[in-house]
């Protein structure tokens, strides 16, 4: 639709209760989803309640603005993109309305998250049964737009199937409940809806030809086009079928025909608990899709599949690949087949069966080559974290070559699928293609991906070319261009190919008839534009060879660095892991790893900025980043927001300075090792202008600060530290950073005083600061200085023998993460070796207990409980558990590893005036929360000094060290 040139949007903003954004940054964020597209948006709001939604519906309708709806923003086919009005409705409406377990059905408002609705049904022992990849940050709402199937639809169907009714906003700025049984009164535009399906579905030869040119009944998924079939099979049209619900058309429309504000949906009683998944491991595709034949005969609970691709990609992210820890060699596929049942042991029955069955003689051509099984919630949940990070996990190929999202929502029905996918590979032969596969084998659905770049024109055309191709295969099945993730812009294209002429111009009919100016999502399902245009990146564009402090060669570049994010949105999960900890604090798009990688990719390829690192826009991204590196492991494409966050401040300091502040944090070393010298006097003035220096350099006034020790941890060493150190047990390197030598002493006696006790010879040699202050504050040459000097000194010292042990995670796994890539040539192969001999203290404690150096009878009998915090990079380079392990050492000690992300204060951020009250909300919800209920005599553990300052200011208790525990226990 024609635009006006500058539509009053003070005018809308006046109106609104919500939020309206038209700035660059909001702009940029809302251009893109997790599909290939990218369209500007004019403007972004952000409604509260239903009448904002209303007011915008006007508005934009008096200005001829289209609207496109959005929630989780993961659609895969560009339905939340949009040229006009984007309405964002998972900031504000995410009301659970009414659970009503004895009726059956919950009413929630469109943003809810469907693990968030499933929380709060658990109690009442009901679920909503579909179940996408996403689910942990993916609303209801965008399930109804998209008529979202998931892992489970062989068991529960799909979204269609569980809608009650829906409150919906039509283009006419009315309101109304649309469900089952009786029709909609006093509504013209609804009454031209009827009418049109009157005419359409009660003539039984047109309704005939509607039903021949759908997808054929064996074909489960189906989300070609507006869902006609479905009406055809609803009473009056069918006088068998249920009554006429316009929720079955709404499901799947994309937002197109109108906006929901409100759903009701229909709930199940929860699974049995008992679980088991095996594990079929293949040679091939197809015996794989053989194989899913009879495995569906044994009607399991779900039945997924992953190839090779998927798996080795995983073996990139340091969660999936613990993930991955049950298979067997290299499978070129592996089908996933999960048993419910009332106890662990009767699902393991099925599932061992099923292994078994499989893999005897003659019953396939080629069956399996292993099978293990695992029972039980904990290990079920690691396969299907990994089968669900699939999308994401695609994200981690290097390089402008991807796996796109075309052709990965094809479904037939299941006894054609071996025979669809080996015609489909002869297909890809001819394009020298070797395409991804994954998913739901057991609906029939397989994603399969090409990998195209983009970027080029020839790789553009042909993105086209293998989509129509991949129809007409479809088509020669009766099966379905879109199983669940939708027509959008992608396949829409196709449709009137998939469905023929007289169909196509039933559904711009009914799209006209209930969208008569175009305003809701236009281009998508029907009339769109070619699926080859208005792509994220442009082609064969010129690109600017950005010089980096850090190394992002693995990535191939900065940019390509930040182009690993396709959009999954992983980081905008709001319970269980770290990530990201300001976006769950805001619920701004802009706060989350996704938004910021979006940002950077934007403004260093669309940006007419003299210099893409001091565009306002990239600052205000950036500001809420705590480093914690949570995105690095829980990122399935494992953008690295630390490093890219580093960089950007480097580069952006060298155009515009460094602050006051700045300059301060990083001379934190400087100045307490001088203060240190005079602690009583350096206390003194602390107390006297701490206020004054506060304000000054921007520090919250809340915030207290460090005291100087009455002696550094060097002078303690070097008076206490055994003349004849034996070394019974071996010896180890200390690394004694500046946090530990001269603010936390007491953590670092404690910690020698242990090595001495338990035997060890600990050499602690002049070295220089960790740099992890300079690294957060974007100083890349002084932190490179100081990683110079250490891997210059240890280089030659630490070995498997004697490896390198620090107290603060924060600085010791530095020399695993950020030394390599702060150095180059010589000096970054030695730092990439002295990093596997680098350990926290809880890792070297496991490492001494795997090698059976240590044990139980090495420490004392005294009783404790402990609650365990790991700190944020620990989590995310090692492995919390280990944390938790070493600490149930001494045999009364009881120990439980909390679920916690970030403190909040990460270094220096919880110091600085405007993060103060984010810090804050952040430290309430993911670590103090899960705090204030626990038994009284329980002491917490946790190995950061950011962590421990944090409970020390806001719950006003002593957080301690393992190594103050440990030795404790005696």
């Amino acid at each position: 639709m024609p635009e006006t040139p500058s539509p009053p949007w003070s005018d809308l903003a006046a109106r609104l209760a919500g939020e309206l954004e038209t700035d660059d940054l909001h702009r940029i964020l809302y251009a893109t989803d997790a599909s290939v597209y990218r369209e500007v948006p004019r403007a972004v709001a952000f409604p509260r309640h239903e009448a904002d939604i209303i007011a915008c519906v006007d508005f934009c309708r008096a200005h001829r603005i289209p609207i496109t709806p959005r929630a989780g923003g993961t659609s895969l086919a560009g339905q939340a993109v949009g040229s006009g009005l984007v309405l964002d409705v998972s900031r504000h409406l995410r009301n659970i309305v009414e659970i009503n377990p004895e009726a059956r059905y919950a009413i929630v408002e469109p943003g809810v998250i469907r693990d968030q609705l499933n929380a709060a049904l658990r109690p009442y022992g009901y679920w909503f049964g579909p179940n996408t990849s996403t689910a942990n940050r993916c609303t209801l709402g965008g399930m109804f737009g998209n008529n979202s199937c998931g892992s489970t639809s062989i068991t529960v169907g799909s979204t269609r199937e569980h809608a009650l009714e829906a409150r919906v906003v039509l283009s006419d700025g009315t309101v109304h409940t649309l469900g089952a049984g009786a029709r909609v009164p006093d509504s013209p535009l609804l009454a031209g809806v009827y009418g049109f399906l009157d005419r359409t579905l009660a003539d039984n030869s047109l309704r005939g030809r509607i039903l021949n040119a759908y997808p054929k009944a064996g074909v489960t998924r189906r989300n070609n086009g507006y869902a006609l079939d479905a009406l055809a099979r609803q009473a009056p049209y069918d006088p068998a079928g249920p009554p006429l619900n316009l929720c079955a058309l709404l499901a799947g429309s994309e937002g197109t025909l109108a906006l929901t504000t409100r759903l009701k949906v229909n709930i199940l009683p929860l699974p049995p608990e008992g679980s088991a998944v095996v594990a079929l491991h293949f040679r091939s595709i197809d015996a794989s899709l053989r194989a899913t034949q009879q495995a569906m005969l044994t009607e399991p609970f779900m039945c997924e599949l992953m190839d090779d691709t998927i798996l080795q990609l995983a073996l990139q992210n340091h969660d999936q690949r613990r993930n991955a820890s049950f298979v067997e060699g290299n499978p070129r596929a592996l089908l996933l087949v999960e048993y419910r049942a009332a106890t662990d042991e009767q699902a393991l029955a099925q599932a061992t069966a099923l292994g078994e069955r499989l893999t005897e003689p003659g019953l396939l051509a080629e069956p399996p080559y292993a099978a293990p099984a695992l029972a039980g919630q904990s290990r079920t949940n690691q396969v299907w974290n990994l089968r669900a990070a699939g999308l994401g996990i695609l994200g981690n190929m290097v390089g402008d070559a991807k796996a796109v999202a075309c052709i990965e929502d094809t479904a037939v029905a299941l006894p054609d699928l071996a025979d669809y996918i080996a015609e489909f590979e002869e297909l890809m032969r001819v394009y020298r293609q070797s395409p991804v596969f994954y998913a739901h084998a057991g609906a029939g659905e397989l994603h399969l991906r090409p990998i195209l770049n983009l970027k080029e024109t020839t790789d553009r055309q042909r993105f086209y070319e293998i989509t129509r191709d991949v129809a007409r295969l479809v088509k020669k099945y009766r099966g379905s261009l879109s199983g669940e993730h939708g027509d959008g812009r992608v396949r829409a294209q196709f449709l009137r190919e998939m469905l023929g002429e007289e169909v196509y111009a039933l559904l711009v009919e009914l799209k006209r008839t209930w969208d008569p100016e175009g305003l809701f999502n236009p281009g998508k399902i029907v009339e769109a534009p070619p699926m080859n245009e208005s792509l994220r990146y442009e082609a064969d564009a010129s690109e600017t060879d950005y010089r980096t402090e850090l190394d992002f060669s693995d990535d191939a570049g900065l940019l390509r660095s930040a182009e690993k994010c396709n959009g999954s949105g992983d980081c905008r999960k709001l319970s269980g892991g770290a990530m990201c900890p300001s976006f769950r604090a805001t619920l701004n798009e802009k706060d989350s790893t996704r938004g910021r990688a979006n940002v950077l990719r934007e403004l260093l390829t669309q940006n007419q900025h003299e210099d893409p690192f001091t565009h306002p826009a990239l600052a205000e991204a950036m500001d809420l980043c705590l480093s914690c590196k949570a995105c690095t492991s829980e990122c399935p494409s494992t953008v690295n927001m630390t490093n890219l966050k580093a960089e950007y401040l480097f580069q952006n300091q060298q155009k515009e300075g460094t602050s006051l502040r700045t300059r301060l944090i990083a001379a934190n070393e400087t100045l307490y090792r001088l203060g240190g010298k005079v602690p009583g006097l350096a206390n003194a003035l602390l107390d006297l202008t701490g206020p004054l220096v506060k304000r000054m350099a921007g520090i919250a006034a809340g915030r207290s600060l460090p005291r100087f020790p009455e002696e550094s941890l060097r002078t303690f060493y070097t008076r206490e530290r055994p003349a004849t150190e034996t070394g019974g047990r071996g010896r180890l390197y200390f690394f004694g950073d500046e946090f530990i030598n001269y603010q936390d002493v007491a953590v670092g006696k404690a910690a020698l005083r242990l090595w001495w006790k338990l035997g060890y010879e600990v050499l602690w040699p002049d070295h220089a600061g960790s740099g992890r202050a300079q690294l957060s504050k974007g100083l890349l040459r002084e932190a490179r200085r100081r990683a110079t000097d250490n891997v210059l000194c240890f280089r030659n010292r630490v070995g498997e023998d004697a490896p390198l042990v620090g107290l603060e995670p924060s600085a010791i796994l530095g020399f695993r993460d950020e030394y390599p890539k702060l150095l180059r040539g010589e000096l970054q192969t030695q730092a990439t070796v002295l990093g596997t001999h680098c350990f926290t203290f809880d890792e070297w404690l496991y490492r001494e207990l795997s090698l059976g150096r240590l044990g139980p009878e090495d420490f004392g009998t005294r009783s404790r409980r402990l609650v365990v915090h790991v700190h944020c990079h620990e989590k995310a380079i090692g492995e919390a558990g280990k944390c938790a392990a070493v600490l149930s050492l001494p045999p009364n000690y009881t120990v439980s590893l909390l679920d916690s992300g970030c403190c909040g204060m990460a270094g220096s951020f919880g110091y600085e005036a405007e993060h103060y009250e984010v810090s804050r909300t952040i430290a309430e919800q993911s670590l103090l929360s899960k705090l204030r209920d626990r038994f009284p005599d329980t002491l917490l553990v946790a190995s950061g000094t950011s962590c421990r300052h944090t409970v020390k200011d806001e719950l006003g208790e002593r957080a301690w060290h393992a190594a103050e525990i440990l030795l404790d226990s005696w």
